[in-house]
């Protein structure tokens, strides 16, 4: 959560950063496998990306220019 916390620091103006168990009600209607999990727009961001807070931070930028 660490990197997600960072994330929304480095982009406050364009991300809002919200965090629920995989049981919740809003984690049902994905399938997921692990217990760690990012969706972006609602598509899932590759596990190497959401964890690494160096290529996550370049994957939103891209995402959020519109690239």
């Amino acid at each position: 959560m660490v990197v997600a916390e960072n994330m929304e620091k480095a982009f406050p103006e364009s991300l809002i950063v919200k965090n629920f168990t995989t049981d919740s009600e809003e984690a049902k209607e994905y399938s997921f496998r692990s217990s760690t999990n990012v969706l972006f727009e609602n598509e899932l961001v590759p596990l190497d990306v959401a964890t690494d807070e160096s290529k996550m931070k370049t994957f939103l930028s891209q995402k959020l220019s519109g690239s």
